[in-house]
């Protein structure tokens, strides 16, 4: 089973997931090219601060991993940056939560204080919204691609409904050489 064979392609939400992981990308990647800037030492706990958060050499250099990999995620597009998304956006709330145990302990090795806690809580919320956004939803439209993929019978349906109009505009303009036997057949069907 390949990724693309269970995912459809939708252009139209591809430039949502894209501008996602983007903005998303560019703000992590700024926060550690800061921390950089500052030589902040790798596993120092002392609590410098830089755009309001808390940060060493280790959260900056992770940071920088993370932007990255969200752009990369925005160049490629459509699923890929989707699932990028949704996968790093979980891996926020994860890291929020574990952090928010290890608060003014000795494995706090982050320097986390309660303000990246809850840049952690927020961003990895924000990540997911772009992730999920039309993918994932209860109430999703007919022509969503991903309702079609999960509703193959339905979807089906549907087209063959759609068409009937159609069908019945185009059956009602016979050329008029086909006589009146032709016209009732047609409006018969």
């Amino acid at each position: 089973m390949k990724l693309h064979d269970e995912l459809p392609v939708d252009h139209r939400l591809a430039t949502v997931y894209r501008v996602g992981a983007g903005l998303c990308g560019l703000v992590l990647l700024v926060f550690g090219c800061l921390g950089f800037a500052d030589q902040l030492s790798f596993f120092d706990t002392s609590g410098e601060r830089i755009a309001g958060l808390s940060t060493n050499g280790a959260l900056s250099l992770i940071s920088v991993v993370v932007g990255v990999a969200l752009i990369a995620a925005a160049v490629v597009g459509g699923n890929v940056a989707s699932t990028v998304n949704i996968a790093v956006g979980v891996l926020f709330l994860v890291s929020g939560f574990v952090h928010l145990f290890i608060l003014d302990r000795a494995a706090n090795i982050l320097d986390f204080r309660m303000s990246n806690v809850v840049f952690s809580f927020l961003m990895g919320l924000l990540i997911m919204t772009f992730g999920m956004y039309g993918r994932v939803s209860g109430g999703l439209p007919h022509d969503n691609p991903y309702w079609r993929q999960r509703h193959p019978r339905e979807a089906h349906r549907h087209d063959e409904a759609s068409r009937v109009p159609e069908l019945v505009h185009t059956s009602s303009e016979l050329p008029p050489g086909d006589g009146d036997g032709a016209r009732r057949a047609a409006d018969a069907d």
